[in-house]
């Protein structure tokens, strides 16, 4: 039970990483809640986590939505008093456009659900741990936020900016009680496909070249044991930094 006590708040806890993540905390103990705009999904989440001892509420939330991300957190402390856990794992995959081929609402949807709901979600989250000294971020990037050939544009620029300000906050608030770490997942078996659309050609094509250098891919469960470690005690000196999780894709380049 490393997260006795502890709450914590999941986005896209609906399927994929973000459930797995979810399922895991429960387990050990933390009260979760269940961040997705798929508010079914969550709920039915909520649900088993209940039904095998767990404590769990589901809240509908589109992180490109100011209100959704605010009121978030504010169930977090409204249900369970308090926050000490932030996991902004939600995002969306572009269409592997180059930048010649992006157009600017692509851009922007990349961007507002993939970096600014996540610098939203702490900037909400951080008073509180402020107010008790404590508290951990955790925010899931992508071997595309270091790599320029995992993805197009959009999502590898989305992804370096999370890096970038994960480590910010690591800096800024590490005398605050406040730890702020990244993970990197390579390929995970997850429905992140389904957010894509009109893929292209070219850029596929150039990004396929490095896909075929992964090993295999990963189980979400495996990601979820890199979130449980840095949420919990056991990382409390791990701050600031990214945490890959790829089976060994990019020790290659």
């Amino acid at each position: 039970m490393r997260l006795e006590g502890k709450v914590a708040v999941v986005t896209g806890a609906a399927s994929g990483m973000g459930k797995a993540i979810a399922e895991l905390y429960a387990k050990e103990g933390a009260k979760v809640v269940l961040a997705d705009l798929n508010v079914e999904g969550a709920e039915q989440l909520a649900e088993e986590i209940t039904n095998n001892g767990g404590t769990a509420a589901a809240v509908k939330v589109n992180v490109a939505e100011l209100q959704d991300v605010e009121n978030m957190i504010d169930t977090a402390v409204k249900e369970y008093g308090t926050l000490d856990i932030l996991v902004n794992n939600a995002g969306i995959m572009d269409g592997f456009e180059p930048v010649g081929d992006i157009s600017d609402e692509k851009w922007e949807l990349i961007f507002d659900v993939n970096t600014k709901g996540v610098m939203r979600a702490m900037r909400k989250a951080i008073p509180i741990f402020l107010e008790k000294e404590n508290g951990v971020i955790i925010n899931v990037a992508s071997t595309g936020g270091f790599s320029g050939a995992h993805a197009g544009a959009a999502y590898g620029a989305s992804k370096h900016a999370v890096i970038g300000l994960t480590k910010n906050t690591g800096f800024m608030y590490a005398k605050k009680g406040i730890r702020c770490n990244a993970i990197a997942p390579g390929a995970v078996e997850t429905n992140i496909g389904s957010s894509m659309s009109n893929i292209n050609q070219f850029g596929m094509e150039r990004a396929g070249m490095t896909h075929g250098l992964s090993p295999r891919s990963g189980k979400p469960e495996e990601i979820a044991q890199a979130a449980l470690f840095l949420a919990s005690e056991e990382s409390s000196f791990v701050n600031g930094t990214v945490v890959t999780v790829d089976g060994g894709w990019t020790s290659a380049f």
